[in-house]
Order: C-alpha cells, then sequence, then structure tokens
C-alpha cells in the first residue's frame, strides 16, 4: 500500500506581526517627540560713563589667566577643578555671599573658564556678580 505523502510546509517566522510592531513603534516615538527651538538672546550690552567705586577693599577678585588657570584675591589655585575653586571662594567670603564678586579674565581666556567661575559663584549664591573690561579708549 502505498500512502500519499503530505507536502510539508518549511517551518519559519512570520515577519509581518514584526514589521507592524515595528511601524507602530517608529509612528508612537514620532508623535510623542517634542522638538525644542533653540532659543537665543539679543544682549545689549551697556556703556559705563561713571567713576570708579571707592570701597574695592570688600570684594572678592577672580583672575583668570589666559591658560585657564585661576587666582582669588592674588592667591593662586593648585588646579582648574571646579571643586578647588568653589571652595577657594567659600573660605574667601567666609559665608558672606552678599559681597560682591568680580571676575577679570585674559583675553585669550578660554571661555568654559569664565563659565566655571560664573557656576561656581552661582552654586555658592553669590548675586553681585561683574565682568571687568578694559576701556578701548584708554589704548589709544
Amino acid at each position: 500500500m502505498k500512502f500519499k505523502r503530505q507536502s510539508r510546509d518549511e517551518d519559519g517566522i512570520n515577519l509581518t506581526p514584526l514589521i507592524d510592531v515595528v511601524f507602530l513603534l517608529l509612528i508612537f516615538f514620532m508623535v510623542s517627540t517634542t522638538f525644542t527651538k533653540e532659543t537665543h538672546l539679543n544682549v545689549d550690552l551697556p556703556e559705563a560713563s561713571g567713576e570708579l567705586s571707592a570701597d574695592d577693599s570688600e570684594q572678592i577678585e577672580i583672575l583668570i589667566n589666559a591658560d585657564g588657570s585661576y587666582a582669588v584675591n592674588g592667591q593662586a589655585l593648585v588646579n582648574k577643578k571646579l571643586a578647588t575653586l568653589k571652595a577657594a571662594l567659600e573660605k574667601t567670603a567666609a559665608g558672606e555671599t552678599d559681597m560682591p564678586l568680580v571676575i577679570t579674565a585674559d583675553a585669550n581666556t578660554p571661555h568654559q573658564a569664565v563659565v566655571t567661575a560664573m557656576d561656581a559663584a552661582g552654586q555658592l549664591g553669590f548675586v553681585h556678580l561683574s565682568i571687568t573690561t578694559k576701556n578701548p579708549k584708554a589704548d589709544t
């Protein structure tokens, strides 16, 4: 007796449901993603025409050299780390965060060094922050 053999389908993975799930995830992430618009600030810098104040003795000055190294009130710091700068500011201010803080940076100082100094001052709670510049009329 000859039995007719049944044709056997090859076992395989049906990829159609997997593709459907991937497309649904893609659509979900496209719809739920928020696109942020970069904001740009227009800054009009003020011009100073006044006299220098006489009470400079009660201020903290951060001097930033061209290589990005810091000095707080004339004392050079051992490294360029944020923690070192914060510790020096805390020691100099002795808890008085209402003292004026002046940041003086070389013209060739990396921008990151100035931002780090401003960040350290902000984290410690200094609110009277100023950045010194030179008067271009004085160079002529």
